[in-house]
């Protein structure tokens, strides 16, 4: 009876034991410096970044995404899988305990039964059986095998945690993009309504001077084309606006229908966003922690397979009643019981575990490269960003000074066209320019902060990931 109680204690302390190599993050800094700007130390983002631009309604249409958003809803459905997983895991730790019953009457043929008996011997010819047990079994683990299993699993759960904080960051980011570019449009909107009205009112009185006879109808035929192709354009605004609409209303989880962005032109200063260290990037960065995680549920799983090339122990056991006879189930003397142990080891399997081990290992080696792909393409999100930003402030500063100079050249062009000093087609010019870099600095203007939006999630966004 010793032996047998020593059995569960020994396999207990084996289990201790766990096959695979153990987790190492590999050596990855980052670096101390940006080729774009400075580093900074310390430096970190909110996690509701967005309300730093000072914009209640990009506020109200993100806080509405994130608490709507048809791809997060997905996305925290497979956190909570992956939760219950690790579950599932963890219990193959413990011993499993079931109630197991049965119940049966049997009756043999009386031709069968008394074939070989004497003439006048009675039998019964049913019989009546009757078990109730309680079994347990335990698999001891002595390879770790299900102790790499959690920590496998663990991970993926981690993962999908993380996986989750980057698609809210995401969301975030597009439905900043797709509002920033809307209010662009607005602004273009504007710009190209007002001079619908003024190539209008231009057309009317070159239209008037041409039924006077003052003119001929060049300047007249001129005016309406300028006038046309303003039309044109503004078309083109409205068709793209409502483009970015349509996609805040799909990020926002509403149909395009029941959805709408009042007009409002650009306002407000531009925030100052710091990129901070390298290393604090890549710490805050929630893509980074995924493939972190993916690394090291993928490490686990070598050890897993690595399991298989051994023999799996098993213990059991079990006690209740047996009967043939349901009034007398619970007499002491109908008890069973049963006491096992088993071992199952691998002889010959054609080199299936040789090749799950070495698949194993390709996936961690690809696991690794992955991560160490993610690092280096956050840091060029950042360099990216820095270095857009950096062109945009130039071009902001060059069309400043390109509008100023354009509205001179048209209020001097259309004073030399008043004296009859130059022709229409010299004011038609320079009033065309002045259109096209009105529209492009409004597009410049969008784009800064699409371009800060982007440098918010390529510096994590400040995410806590709790």
């Amino acid at each position: 009876m010793i032996p047998r109680l020593l059995i569960l204690p020994t396999a207990m302390v084996l289990g201790s034991c766990m096959l695979g190599p153990d987790f190492k993050l590999p050596d990855s800094s980052g670096g101390t410096h940006w080729k774009e700007t400075r580093a900074t130390s310390g430096t970190r983002l909110p996690d509701t970044w967005w309300r730093l631009f000072n914009d209640q309604e990009l506020t109200r249409l993100v806080d509405r995404a994130l608490a709507a958003n048809n791809d997060l809803a997905a996305a925290k459905a497979r956190v909570e899988t992956a939760r219950a997983l690790v579950g599932v895991d963890r219990a193959k730790m413990f011993p499993t305990l079931n109630l197991n019953g049965s119940a049966g009457i049997s009756r043999v043929s009386e031709g069968t039964a008394t074939r070989n008996m004497p003439p006048g011997f009675a039998i019964d010819l049913e019989s009546q059986r009757y078990r109730g047990t309680f079994d347990l079994a335990y698999d001891p683990d002595l390879w770790g095998r299900n102790k790499r299993l959690i920590e496998a699993s663990s991970a993926q759960a981690a993962a999908s945690e993380a996986l989750l904080d980057s698609q809210r960051l995401g969301v975030a980011t597009e439905v900043a993009r797709q509002y920033f570019l809307l209010r662009g449009l607005d602004s273009q909107q504007i710009v190209l309504t007002e001079t619908i009205q003024s190539r209008q009112n231009t057309l009317n009185l070159q239209q008037s001077k041409t039924d006077a006879g003052i003119i001929d109808g060049l300047s007249s035929s001129q005016a309406r084309t300028e006038l046309e192709l303003a039309r044109n354009d503004l078309a083109a605004v409205e068709r793209q606006r409502g483009a970015a609409e349509h996609a805040l209303a799909v990020l926002c989880g509403t149909q395009p229908s029941n959805f709408s962005v009042s007009n409002r032109a650009l306002t407000g200063v531009l925030p100052v966003i710091r990129a901070g260290l390298p290393a604090e990037v890549l710490n805050r960065r929630p893509d980074v922690r995924a493939a972190e995680q993916n690394l090291r549920a993928a490490n686990a799983r070598i050890g897993v397979a690595e399991a298989a090339f051994y023999p799996n122990f098993s213990l059991s056991t079990g006690a209740g009643f047996e009967s043939i006879d349901v009034k007398s189930f619970l007499n002491w003397e109908n008890r069973v019981l049963a006491l096992g142990a088993g071992v199952a080891a691998p002889i010959f399997d054609g080199g299936t575990n040789k090749a799950n081990y070495q698949a194993s290992i390709s996936r961690r080696d690809e696991a690794l490269a992955n991560y160490r792909n993610t690092l280096l393409v956050a840091l060029r999100e950042v360099e990216d960003a820095l270095v857009d930003l950096k062109g945009l402030a130039t071009s902001r500063i060059a069309l400043d000074h390109a509008l100023s100079s354009s509205r001179e050249t048209q209020h001097l062009s259309q004073e030399r066209y008043d004296k009859g000093l130059s022709s229409y087609l010299e004011v038609v010019d320079a009033g065309r320019t002045v259109l096209r870099v009105q529209l492009v600095l409004d597009q410049v203007d969008a784009q800064q902060r699409i371009t800060l939006a982007a440098l918010a999630k390529a510096l994590g966004g400040g995410w806590s990931g709790k």
